[in-house]
Order: structure tokens, then C-alpha cells, then sequence
């Protein structure tokens, strides 16, 4: 039988395959994360008809003659360029600037993904849309534990901000100097003990021939002014809180004098999230403090185009990716996380109409081999009638 008969029909499969990949990709054109694929030929192996022969005294050389069997697929490899981003403003949406892979657990074994479509469950859990658990580190204290493993990633509904005791606060403002000897201005601000309890903190502030004498009713602290201004930083300690006078002036007329600032705070609720570049979960709680909850892990790979396809956008690695490094967002070349928007697929309709275009002219080519040599054939059985 004809050998380009048999080259005709490599031909037709593999630009057959070339056509579903570009297919695929086409299909994939608005998937969030979805990488496109592109298909690699090669020559199959050359039937060898003369051997090459070594130059001679009267003689030269020849040349190897060998006749190609046809095409084969080499690869088909992932281009894992960074797709466009598309704002969502959804706070879990997620979008990796750079390189690195979300990991997530589904089907008891770990995975890796560039989709960041993700929400949170019933359960609390940061899930994908298919269902599956986003991976990364939980606080402890408000803090990641350095060398913890990985874990699913949950918020803590109905989280609790511990109280903190107020142990500083602070005066401003001003005390009139055109008080008579003997006045008294009471100033009081909220301070909170180690389990967030809420007292009073009362200071009284007593006109003096050279001052103002600040007493809370057990200790007393006296404040000189000159032309208006403290001679001296002043403070006094009233039940464990140690109040900064040092904002405090004399001047005439006014009587502003106010107890503002103070670091205690009671106990709160957790009132919302939000998801940072380094891929902090950070709450918010009701007596306004933050903390980190969580943090999102990302892997690395030596040769992302090594990792296997697994449905679903997902990822999982093989003898040529190299094992994942597993690491924080910014850190050891992984990209960064950008909250509220999503990538987009990379697909490049261009370039795919234009594959499509290439594979279908590879394929009438071929079939076209297969016809001619089915007409020689029929010549060759015509000759004899």
C-alpha cells in the first residue's frame, strides 16, 4: 500500500486534535481562570530507502534518502499568561496578580486553581462555586502562626473581640485663667477594666493662686502655666490609667478642657470582613477593632504547564510541574491578590478563528492526500482488465 496513504490519514488526526483544542479554547472564552491550550506537531518517524555512504578516492558521498511516514501531536501545551481583570466588587471574588495558584481541597485531595469565584457556605467555609474548600492558614490571637499547616478557611460568625483594659487617656483643651481661686471644673470619660466593663473616670480640676490643682479623689498632681503654656508635662494616675495632662492650657476666657482619648475598648461582635492584598481575612468588630482571621495560602510551581487539567478549572500536579511552594501572597515570587474582581480566560479569539482557519485548510490538505492516493490505486488495479 501507498505510504502517503497512511501520512494522509496522521495528518487528518492530527489536525482533527488541533481542532478540538481550539475548539475548547473558543468554548472557554468568558471562563473565569480558564487557560488556553495550543497543539504542537512533529514529524513521525522516516522510513529510511538508501543509506548515506562515506566520500571515496574516485568517489564522492552520499546522502541518506529516507521517506516521512507522516505527523504526529509532540504536546499540547498551557499558555498561562495572566487573563484581563474584570471588576465585580464582590468582596470574595478574588483575582491573582502575578503568578501562583489558589489551593483548594475537593475529593480528599488538594488542588490548584486560578478561578477566585469564591463565597461563603452555610457552614462559614470559603468554598468555590463547585463546592470546594479554599486552603490557608487560621489566626490564633489575631495572628498566623508561623509553620502552621494548611486548613480550610472559615469565618468565625459570631466571633468575639475580648474587652481591653483602658490603662491611657489623655486631656486637652483649655482651663480659663480668669477663674476665681477655689473654682472647680469636673471633667468624666468612659474608661473600661480587663473584661470591658464600662466606669467613669472623674477628674476635678481646682483654681489655684499659681494653677489648677487635677485630683480624682485619691491622688492630686498641681499644673503651672506661664503666659498660657504648661511649665511642665503633667500626668496623674487614676485607678491604673495613666492620664497626659500635657495637652492642657491656661489661657483666659475659655474653658474647653475635655478627657478625649483612651486605648480601652469592651467586648465586641464581628460586624464584617474583608480580604486583603496579602490575602488577610480581616474582621471588623463592633467596638472597632480589626483582627486577622485567616489567610489565604498560594502555591508555586517550577513548570506550571507540567500540571495536569482536572475539571472545573482545577489543577493538580504531575512528575514535570515539581512540587507546589506553598507560601503567602507577595511572597517568594507568588503574586498578589487583588479582592473584587476576577481573571478572565486568555483566550485569544484572533488567534483561535485564525488556528480554526489553519486546521481546517490541514485537513482538507490531507484528505486530499488520501484521495489522490486512492486514485493511483485505482489506476494500478485498472491495469489489468
Amino acid at each position: 500500500m501507498l505510504r502517503s496513504l497512511y501520512a494522509g490519514i496522521s495528518g487528518l488526526r492530527s489536525h482533527q486534535t488541533m481542532l478540538d483544542v481550539t475548539g475548547n479554547n473558543i468554548a472557554n472564552v468568558n471562563t473565569v481562570g480558564f487557560k488556553a491550550s495550543s497543539v504542537q506537531f512533529q514529524e513521525s518517524l522516516a522510513q529510511l530507502v538508501q543509506n548515506s555512504t562515506l566520500p571515496q578516492a574516485d568517489a564522492g558521498g552520499s546522502n541518506p534518502a529516507q521517506v516521512g511516514l507522516g505527523v504526529q501531536i509532540s504536546a499540547i501545551t498551557t499558555n498561562f499568561a495572566s487573563g484581563s481583570r474584570q471588576a465585580t466588587g464582590v468582596p470574595t471574588d478574588l483575582m491573582i496578580a502575578g503568578d501562583g495558584f489558589f489551593m483548594v481541597r475537593a475529593g480528599g485531595e488538594t488542588l490548584y486553581t486560578r478561578n477566585g469565584a469564591f463565597s461563603f457556605d452555610a457552614a462559614g467555609r470559603l468554598v468555590t462555586a463547585d463546592g470546594a474548600l479554599v486552603q490557608g492558614w487560621t489566626a490564633q490571637d489575631g495572628a498566623i502562626v508561623p509553620g502552621q499547616g494548611v486548613g480550610t478557611i472559615t469565618l468565625p460568625v459570631g466571633a468575639i473581640a475580648p474587652g481591653r483594659a483602658t490603662t491611657a487617656a489623655s486631656a486637652a483643651g483649655n482651663l480659663p485663667s480668669d477663674k476665681a481661686v477655689g473654682e472647680t471644673i469636673v471633667r468624666e470619660l468612659e474608661v473600661y477594666d480587663a473584661e470591658g466593663a464600662a466606669r467613669q473616670l472623674q477628674l476635678t480640676f481646682t483654681r489655684t493662686a499659681t494653677g489648677w490643682d487635677v485630683t480624682d479623689g485619691t491622688s492630686t498632681t498641681s499644673l503651672a502655666f506661664v503666659n498660657g503654656e504648661q511649665t511642665g508635662a503633667s500626668t496623674i494616675v487614676s485607678g491604673g490609667v495613666t492620664v497626659d495632662l500635657s495637652g492642657l492650657t491656661g489661657y483666659a476666657e475659655l474653658s474647653t478642657a475635655a478627657l478625649g482619648e483612651q486605648n480601652g475598648a469592651p467586648a465586641g461582635t464581628l460586624l464584617s470582613y474583608a480580604l486583603t492584598e496579602d490575602g488577610s481575612l480581616v474582621g471588623t468588630f463592633s467596638n472597632g477593632d480589626t483582627a486577622v482571621l485567616a489567610r489565604l495560602a498560594l502555591a508555586g510551581f517550577v513548570n506550571p504547564g507540567g500540571l495536569e487539567k482536572a475539571g472545573s478549572s482545577h489543577y493538580r500536579p504531575s512528575a514535570n510541574s515539581g512540587e507546589p511552594t506553598v507560601g503567602a501572597a507577595g511572597q517568594d515570587g507568588i503574586g498578589g491578590i487583588v479582592s473584587g474582581a476576577l481573571e478572565m480566560s486568555n483566550v485569544d479569539l484572533s488567534q483561535e478563528f485564525t488556528n480554526l482557519i489553519v486546521a481546517q485548510r490541514g485537513f482538507q490538505a490531507n484528505a486530499r492526500i488520501i484521495t489522490t492516493s486512492d486514485e493511483v490505486l485505482q489506476e494500478l488495479t485498472n491495469l489489468k482488465r
